[in-house]
């Protein structure tokens, strides 16, 4: 053994230590959106299972990605019965951050009394949390940050119109927060088992939002600039197989079956696309949540909310496989397989 090798230290284990969630009191459903638009609770229900969605009032309520962000963190914080004082690391995924500059979560540390830690946000749109999931672990496992938290946070609504024009995307999202805290462990059989991440920036035009006349991809519409674009077709096709592919990847570099994870905790998207790999996989109903009928598609929220629902229901134990998955506009898709 040569001198370097001594230095490294063995591998650390993460533990999952807390989680909470956070919604906008604000509900929009189906019935509301009937009077907005030329669709109807049976369309929606039978495309997406969607009946409801919440949505964040910044004027009235002052909800923010920020202050929704803040509240799933010390609810997790509480959870893991610790305070802000206790992280090294907090990282925000986002895409709707409430300006471009200082981070989402540069602000919801000082917010919790982080004090003055590292702290950055995460781009990758649905993928976001997953991405920081995987991120979060590579750096914790080395010993570089102890406990840390990841805050899945988005208000898309802001980027939807409620009209005939936007009808295929209007009807799928929604505004919310959630929050997991992390700490090491000397029992390095913890934390992340297999990851995959992935991207295919040459679809980019099948779900986008413009920010400038020159972003438009095809005919131009500047009264659409800052409204989510969406190939409603081409997206669900790319979910379904990319989902199916990347569920199957993952297992395959852990060398399990999917009997052996206790719970596949999805972003929700659509209803239908997680009926497909349930199918597939003969997953029973009980180990993959769907929740998108309450919430809609709340984008980097959508995973840290199932994990809350689930911890809270008590459907999480110690020592229980369980893989993150997700997929979004880049286009990316993920997935983080963790022992609890």
């Amino acid at each position: 053994m040569n001198a370097a090798q001594t230095l490294q230290p063995p591998p650390l284990g993460v533990r999952i230590l807390g989680c909470g969630s956070a919604l906008p009191v604000g509900r929009l459903t189906n019935v509301d959106l009937e009077k907005l638009m030329d669709t109807s609770d049976e369309w929606i229900v039978q495309r997406t299972g969607i009946h409801e969605r919440r949505v964040f009032d910044r004027e009235g309520r002052g909800e923010s990605t920020r202050t929704l962000g803040v509240t799933a963190l010390k609810r997790a914080l509480a959870s893991a019965g610790m305070t802000g004082a206790d992280l090294d690391l907090v990282l925000v995924a986002t895409m709707t951050p409430d300006m471009m500059c200082p981070p989402v979560a540069c602000r919801v540390a000082a917010e919790v009394g982080a004090g003055h830690i590292a702290a950055w946000d995460v781009g990758g749109a649905c993928c976001g949390f997953v991405f920081a999931l995987n991120s979060l672990a590579a750096q914790m496992r080395t010993g570089l940050y102890k406990t840390a938290a990841v805050v899945g946070s988005d208000t898309l609504t802001q980027h939807t119109r409620y009209d005939n024009s936007c009808r295929d995307t209007a009807i799928l999202f929604g505004d919310g927060a959630g929050a997991l805290v992390f700490q090491t462990t000397d029992d390095a059989s913890r934390g992340l088992v297999a990851q995959a991440m992935h991207s295919d920036g040459s679809c980019w035009q099948d779900l986008y939002v413009p920010q400038h006349v020159q972003d438009f991809y095809g005919e131009v519409d500047e009264s659409l600039l800052s409204t989510v674009r969406m190939n409603g077709r081409a997206v669900f096709k790319f979910a379904v197989k990319t989902f199916q592919d990347l569920i199957c990847e993952t297992l395959d570099m852990a060398g399990i079956q999917a009997s052996d994870v206790a719970q596949f905790i999805c972003h929700q998207s659509n209803a239908r696309i997680l009926s497909a790999a349930r199918d597939r996989f003969g997953i029973p109903e009980d180990r993959m949540l769907v929740n998108i009928g309450k919430y809609g598609n709340t984008v980097a929220a959508s995973v840290p909310l199932c994990y809350d629902e689930l911890m809270q229901a008590g459907r999480l134990h110690e020592g229980d496989l369980v893989m993150f998955v997700a997929f979004g506009g880049g286009l990316t898709w993920g997935s983080s397989l963790w022992r609890l």
